[in-house]
């Protein structure tokens, strides 16, 4: 399952995705997390040093890594340089599963071993100073839009993003990659305005979206959340003396987590599972495939010289009942259009770099 932890800046949004990789990874359940947000802070919120965090490898520093093996032998994507953060797969594509090893993971995830279980870690990397002046965060992110394209996930096993803070996520097409979206707000009205803000954006895309209340404090609070966000309010987390522990690097054993956040966490898992139920793989790769036509018009193709709507495989849909390793073949009858899905604007602020 795919799941994405966004929210307002601050919000604490970073330290619920951390502690829902442990509670998942606890169960002996295979656990990919990334870390997509401009503030890079899900390493230290998973208990790694600060030295550890910094020599985390980037992944946008192995885009040609990235590149070249999801190409494969798909004849629709003649090099690497021709291939953008929308790049769907096809037939010949390499396709990436969560429980395998493979070249991308082994340049840029990392095992973190928690209480009960580890997860391999993936991060996008902050500004260099290259970076400074010229280049927005979606620049960077793009490299983990590539492989979500490229992912082929189970039941039994999890992909948690931790995502840019605000609506900033919805400037490529990202947010369409998940089975659930957890919004985190907290109970205040700056809280509740991206939960409205994100609705709005995700109504037409058949986005999955549950809203965690962080931060609340008594009855009011929860009174608060329940009349500004009604039926999406899944689940409430309160103060917690363990966070507070783990924030200040003295971690207790995870099993010493208050019961009322430990059952909070186990209500998300299982909206998590319930949210399985409704993956539908073409609906996923219609809107692949709708963005990748977006960004190839708005200014891939200029990019590259090369007009990028024919690295679209009209008979591939993506799923699990695909070959291990190459991806190829049709499930069921259905014929991909990118112009079924309705859009807002995908245009990046900075290209992904080729």
């Amino acid at each position: 399952m795919k799941i994405a932890f966004v929210g307002k800046g601050g919000s604490g949004k970073t330290t619920l995705s951390s502690l829902f990789v442990r509670h998942v990874t606890a169960s002996g359940t295979p656990v990919i997390a990334v870390d997509a947000d401009i503030n890079q802070h899900l390493a230290a919120a998973l208990g790694l040093t600060d030295e550890e965090a910094a020599a985390l490898p980037p992944m946008g520093a192995q885009l040609p890594l990235i590149k070249d093996y999801l190409r494969g032998t798909n004849p629709r994507i003649p090099s690497a340089e021709t291939m953008i953060k929308t790049t769907p797969p096809g037939e010949g594509s390499r396709l990436l599963r969560v429980r395998e090893d493979n070249p991308v993971y082994a340049a840029c995830a990392r095992n973190v071993e928690l209480d009960g279980g580890a997860a391999r870690l993936m991060v996008t990397g902050p500004f260099t100073e290259s970076d400074l002046g010229v280049a927005c965060y979606h620049s960077k992110v793009g490299a983990v839009e590539l492989c979500l394209n490229h992912l082929v996930d189970a039941r039994d096993e999890y992909v948690v993003v931790d995502m840019t803070a605000g609506s900033d996520s919805f400037a490529s097409g990202m947010f369409t990659r998940f089975d659930l979206t957890f919004l985190v707000a907290e109970p205040t009205r700056k809280g509740v305005s991206v939960y409205r803000q994100y609705k709005s954006y995700a109504q037409d895309f058949g986005i999955a979206l549950a809203v965690v209340g962080n931060k609340v404090q008594g009855e009011d609070d929860l009174a608060f959340l329940r009349e500004e966000v009604g039926d999406d309010l899944l689940v409430t987390f309160a103060h917690s003396d363990w966070v507070r522990a783990m924030e200040k690097g003295r971690p207790h054993p995870f099993e010493q987590l208050e019961e009322a956040n430990a059952t909070a966490l186990r209500t998300m898992t299982d909206a998590a599972d319930a949210s399985y139920e409704h993956r539908d793989w073409a609906r996923y790769t219609r809107q692949m495939v709708h963005f990748h036509r977006k960004n190839a018009a708005s200014w891939g193709n200029a990019k590259t010289g090369a007009d990028l709507a024919d690295q679209i495989d009209p008979a591939f849909v993506l799923g699990e009942g695909l070959a291990d390793g190459i991806g190829g073949g049709l499930e069921g009858d259905l014929a991909v259009s990118g112009a079924q899905d309705a859009g807002v604007s995908s245009a990046p602020c900075a290209p992904l770099p080729a």
